[in-house]
């Protein structure tokens, strides 16, 4: 007894120790692979700042000067002022309106049984399948009928649309697990349909929607097709566009492009850091519910 009594207590030492030794090994192994994942984005910053020839001289050690100057030329050369701005506004208004309407039709198939739900439900499937960019083509005859070439619509409204089954699916995912007590209730306390829409189940869908809303903003923020073939005025360029003008069918400029680059993937970046906890949360909803 006194023997197996010592025994436990030599081994409960070492097991201890071993755990110690196996969390370490993991987090090691965890720190390589995220600085493994954010390399490129600091290979990136420290392009920015090297000259042409050093680039292709030594393209993975530090800069031997840095050249601050980089960043300035090409916020200049891009003109990348007016494309932020004509980012900005296209991405803002097509996450709102792929919210809204997304969440107004989840709400709707969600919560109510009617004879046309299961071929809407396939409808919007079927717009999950579509291919976006075979859609080109007759997009931008439809648009140059209509006269929203050279506009924000031209960009807004095919975002909008393309993203619109996703947001629907996850919301609608979401919306089917909240109880129909709550909204019995509501409807005994005299809230209408509306009410219960404003003040219940669009704030208990916030998770869902914050996953449509981060794989939609950066979608809309780095679209490229859509905008070279719809816009070709200047004043209407967005961010991607206006970083193509640092690379000709003779030369490419990878200074300015790296910190042309650099600038553009910093909104990105402070928005996860504003929004980390809702972006980790509403990752993990969309996950487990959708």
């Amino acid at each position: 007894m006194e023997q197996a009594y010592q025994i436990k207590t030599t081994a409960f030492p070492q097991g201890k120790k071993s755990a110690a030794w196996t969390r370490g090994l993991i987090n090691a192994l965890l720190a390589l692979y995220a600085l493994g994942t954010l390399y490129p984005l600091i290979w990136l910053f420290m392009s920015a700042f090297k000259s042409n020839e050093e680039f292709y001289s030594q393209p993975f050690a530090l800069p031997a000067e840095w050249h601050w100057d980089n960043f300035g030329r090409a916020w200049k050369v891009s003109a990348m002022g007016v494309s932020l701005v004509n980012s900005t506004i296209v991405t803002v208004v097509s996450l709102a309106l792929t919210l809204i309407l997304g969440a107004l039709a989840a709400y709707a198939l969600a919560r109510f049984e009617f004879k046309l739900k299961p071929m809407m439900m396939g409808l919007f499937l079927l717009g999950m399948l579509i291919p976006i960019h075979s859609t080109l083509v007759p997009l931008f005859i439809i648009m140059k009928k209509v006269g929203l070439l050279d506009t924000y619509g031209a960009l807004i409204l095919p975002y909008t649309a393309f993203e619109l089954p996703l947001a629907i699916f996850v919301a609608a995912a979401y919306l089917t697990s909240v109880p129909k007590e709550i909204e019995e209730a509501a409807l005994m306390d005299g809230t209408g349909y509306w009410g219960i829409f404003v003040r219940i189940m669009l704030p208990l869908s916030i998770p869902a929607l914050s996953t449509v809303a981060i794989l939609a903003f950066l979608r809309f923020w780095n679209d490229f097709a859509f905008a070279l073939v719809f816009i070709s005025k200047p004043a209407l360029k967005t961010l991607p566009l206006s970083l193509s003008v640092f690379a000709t069918g003779y030369a490419t400029d990878y200074k300015l492009t790296m910190a042309a680059l650099s600038i553009a993937v910093l909104p990105t970046i402070i928005v996860f850091l504003l929004f980390q906890e809702q972006i980790m949360k509403g990752m993990t909803a969309g996950a487990v519910k959708g």
